[in-house]
């Protein structure tokens, strides 16, 4: 199931993503950058090693895992967090936990669409993707 999630998806479109990052605590500079950049994700599955890459014009970062095996990731906002990947209901659920807070990043495939659904406490935003050809 996790195969319908690999490849290179291209950034489309995205709403709320300000008051997103706002919530986690993302600086106001930083905010602004990231509200421009236009990033690319590559899923890539080797084996049962699952490696998330994120890249942009002003910064990359990637983490490896394996499916429902909690690891250690550093966000692109520089947070240290305890990070988790499964499937659920054929969505990859990611979820985040660090200083008693918790977010979750869940991306749903359909097609050669990609959403992520950002949510922390009441705060909710999307980033539509679309499949690299």
């Amino acid at each position: 199931m996790v195969e319908a999630f690999v490849g290179t998806w291209n950034l489309k479109e995205s709403n709320n993503f300000d008051e997103y990052m706002k919530k986690l605590g993302v600086g106001f500079a930083t905010r602004t950058v990231a509200n421009m950049t236009k990033p690319t994700t590559i899923i890539v599955l080797d084996g049962d090693q699952l490696t998330v890459k994120t890249q942009s014009s002003v910064k990359n970062s990637q983490f490896s895992c394996k499916l429902g095996e909690e690891f250690d990731e550093t966000t692109a906002d520089d947070r240290q967090v305890k990070s988790i990947l499964k499937i659920e209901d054929g969505k990859l659920v990611h979820i985040q936990r660090w200083e008693g807070k918790e977010t979750s990043l869940v991306r749903e495939v359909n097609g050669n669409t990609l959403m992520l659904t950002l949510t922390l406490g009441d705060v909710v935003c999307t980033r539509r993707y679309e499949k690299a050809e």
